[in-house]
């Protein structure tokens, strides 16, 4: 999408609160809160309140979300554990395990006791690199995610919106953290990262397409590509660099790309952040 306007993005946020959390809010303001979601923000939108208001009551919800997680683990003790890996193997490919499962032991194998052996063989490590590696992304991303949503120029979402996890210098994000791919040249890639976030986008899966605005956090290790990783836990050095790169990038005209997908071309504001070791 293209660069909004203020009162498009306030919108937006305004509907990333969850409906109870929205009618304290109105109520607060002293404006009626009856009605659906959509009837209470056009009230909130026609008083035209300041927007720090508003951002101020998502991030001390958000905050308290985030205390919720730590009630369970806390930062610390999510790290230690996120330490204890000790390899990354998918084992299967990332959503292809029903599929294998299927044609590998299913449709495959016509004697019970065969069955039980492979899968005790093979398919039980392949799951549990699989879960192991599955649990490892979630559960840094998660870090990485909070961390991001609780800098000063960044405001996050509190409930799902499809296509925005945040707000950067007043426009929507979908915030995507993941690895160099293994085909893209990684000095290209950190020569020109616009190029990159093109051939992301143009790279996707039909599946999960979008054309929505996305800020890209690409981990690379330069010296050994397949321990980029471990790079994802040294949350010393990622929330560093995260850190310095919000404090300094804006959002302007300049981010725009131009991209093709399924014979058709789409415009997306994106920034590209990449973490080198």
């Amino acid at each position: 999408m293209p660069l909004l306007s203020q009162k498009e993005v306030l919108n937006l946020k305004l509907s990333c609160i969850p409906l109870p959390q929205l009618k304290t809010f109105t109520l607060n303001l002293g404006i009626s809160n009856t009605g659906s979601a959509g009837e209470i923000i056009k009230r909130v939108l026609d008083k035209e309140i300041d927007v720090k208001i508003v951002q101020e009551f998502i991030k001390q919800k958000y905050n308290e979300k985030i205390q919720k997680r730590r009630e369970i683990i806390s930062d610390e003790d999510l790290k230690r554990e996120l330490m204890k890996v000790k390899t990354f193997s998918w084992g299967v490919i990332q959503g292809q395990l029903d599929q294998k499962i299927q044609t590998e032991y299913v449709r495959r194998i016509v004697r019970y006791e065969e069955l039980l052996n492979n899968v005790r063989a093979k398919l039980h490590d392949e799951v549990t690199n699989y879960v192991i590696c599955t649990w490892f992304n979630h559960w840094t991303t998660v870090l990485i995610e909070e961390h991001i949503s609780t800098h000063s120029k960044v405001i996050p979402t509190i409930k799902n919106i499809k296509g925005i996890d945040i707000f950067f210098d007043g426009q929507p994000f979908d915030l995507k953290v993941t690895y160099l791919p293994r085909e893209y040249n990684p000095v290209d890639a950190i020569k020109n990262p616009s190029e990159l976030a093109i051939w992301l986008y143009e790279n996707q899966g039909a599946q999960r397409f979008g054309s929505d605005n996305r800020l890209f956090v690409v981990l690379l290790d330069k010296d050994n590509p397949e321990r980029s990783w471990e790079l994802k836990r040294d949350f010393v050095l990622v929330f560093q660099m995260i850190d310095n790169f919000f404090n300094k990038e804006t959002v302007s005209k300049k981010d725009e790309i131009v991209f093709t997908f399924g014979r058709k071309t789409y415009t997306a504001v994106t920034k590209v952040l990449i973490i080198t070791k």
